[in-house]
């Protein structure tokens, strides 16, 4: 028996004696198959074939893990360390006991939370690695998990707060649960944004975007644009971190939201213009 991994999106299934014939999270429009077809691995072959995290601290209190080499969507998770205990926010697919004694080092985690199903990763491998912590999901994407455990906790409505000084926001868009993570206290207390890919931190570093499906092309609705964009006004935070590596807007992460929102939806609705057009 083993737990598969997709190798596109580095989602886990549970024990099996054979692979699953298919990953519905890759065969949704959203993401894609392999071009090489449907691909598995497992953790434990992972582990032979060279790969290890890089944890590094991205600001006091925070600190990045990515997976090196690259491996499947290449996002990144995030330690936030609280005086309530540290909080996983997403996942990566890789984990090792290199990685388990280094987040140990750092106080451990109490709870991880994750944006959205392209994250699942190996949800259950990291809750059963720190003593079985609640992994809270919102239930707008309950049925995209593949890979069941007692310790997964689905959250419902707009707020939750899975340690004190953290929330999430539901804020939907790429996917109905599709959640972002605010901590008020981070960036020496002007606030921080964890965004996974809801909002995407694009690669000028200065602008963000909104996708249905960023690897196909799908633009998302410009109503859902301008929904989204409303529901974050209410938050005050100075810095957004992305899901990928060195996607991070600063200063001025706000305004930079609701600047591009308001581009993305000029765009759509045909009415922007080059500054050069004349």
């Amino acid at each position: 028996m083993a737990r598969f991994i997709c190798v596109t999106c580095g989602v886990q299934y549970p024990d099996s004696a054979q692979p699953p014939e298919a990953c519905p999270i890759c065969e949704d429009e959203r993401q894609f198959v392999g071009w090489d077809g449907q691909q598995w691995t497992t953790l434990q072959a992972m582990q032979g074939d060279g790969y290890h995290n890089r944890l590094a601290e991205e600001e006091r209190g925070l600190i990045s893990i990515l997976t090196r080499p690259h491996f499947a969507i290449g996002q990144r998770a995030f330690v936030v360390r609280t005086p309530h205990g540290n909080l996983l926010w997403d996942c990566v697919t890789y984990l090792d006991q290199r990685t388990i004694a280094a987040v140990n080092a750092l106080g451990g985690i109490a709870a991880i939370a994750i944006s959205h199903p392209h994250y699942y990763s190996t949800l259950v491998e990291w809750s059963d690695a720190f003593g079985g912590i609640p992994v809270y999901i919102h239930a707008g994407d309950r049925t995209w998990v593949v890979h069941s455990s007692p310790h997964i906790v689905v959250w419902s409505g707009e707020t939750m707060s899975p340690l004190p000084g953290l929330e999430l926001v539901n804020l939907g868009g790429h996917f109905d649960g599709g959640a972002v993570l605010y901590w008020p206290a981070g960036g020496e207390g002007e606030g921080v944004l964890l965004s996974g890919d809801v909002i995407q931190v694009v690669q000028d570093r200065r602008s963000v975007s909104f996708m249905y499906s960023y690897p196909n092309l799908i633009p998302l609705a410009g109503a859902e644009v301008e929904r989204i964009a409303a529901a974050i006004l209410r938050y005050r935070f100075e810095r957004i971190y992305g899901a990928f590596d060195r996607r991070q807007i600063v200063a001025g992460a706000g305004e930079a939201i609701q600047r591009s929102a308001k581009r993305y939806i000029q765009h759509l609705a045909g009415v922007a213009r080059h500054p050069s057009a004349r």
